[in-house]
């Protein structure tokens, strides 16, 4: 038996584990922006407590836009909560 196989009908790789074949399926490409101590923290915090939004925003591919959104949002607030 092979190891791969592709389907044209739904133009996918099989990859042979075992005695079954699993989909090679990958992450769509994510642009890597800086993410600073707030987008961490709020990593953590959607890991811990919400866990749909963490893999679907994962999953998606926007995971890390997502974080650099929420990072700049915080530290705008963290700089007016200061002055």
């Amino acid at each position: 038996m092979e190891n791969r196989i592709y389907d044209e009908s739904n133009g996918l790789w099989y990859a042979r584990q075992g005695e079954y074949y699993l989909p090679e399926l990958a992450l769509p490409p994510e642009e890597e922006k800086p993410i600073g101590v707030w987008g961490k923290r709020y990593l953590q915090s959607i890991k811990e407590h919400k866990q749909l939004v963490y893999i679907n925003l994962l999953t998606s591919g926007r995971l890390n836009e997502y974080l650099a959104s929420v990072d700049e949002q915080a530290e705008d607030m963290f700089s007016r909560l200061v002055k």
